[in-house]
């Protein structure tokens, strides 16, 4: 049986993505990052994916076929998280593509890599 074991993302700088996504997720370095390649998991040991950093000079795409969502409890936990986001170095984006009733805002990262603050209070 096959599972995830980490999600991919490629980014122009590794140690600022280190940087950015180990204080936006509590995540730390499997081991020692080296200038091309990390690997970050769960700082508290809990079980989860692992997020993958890789060197790429592939630039990044408007709209990613692959992105993050990442989840927060309500709109109120949703707004401070993306205030969070944006204090550790995520940028606003104008997304063109948002329903009406969207329950989902779009972040970049340091790198321009889109992810999503999703409100899960209404799933």
């Amino acid at each position: 049986m096959l599972r995830i074991g980490s999600v991919v993302l490629g980014v122009a700088d590794v140690p600022r993505a280190v940087a950015f996504w180990t204080r936006a997720l509590d995540y730390v370095p499997r081991e020692e990052p080296e200038e091309d390649w990390a690997i970050l998991i769960p700082a508290d040991g809990r079980a989860g994916p692992q997020l993958s950093l890789a060197e790429s000079e592939t630039p990044v795409q408007k709209y990613p076929r692959i992105h993050l969502d990442l989840y927060a409890g309500d709109a109120a936990d949703q707004a401070a998280e993306t205030e969070r986001l944006v204090s550790l170095g995520a940028h606003r984006t104008d997304w063109d593509l948002y329903p009406p009733d969207a329950d989902f805002i779009v972040l970049t990262d340091p790198d321009g890599n889109a992810f999503c603050v999703i409100d899960t209070s209404g799933h």
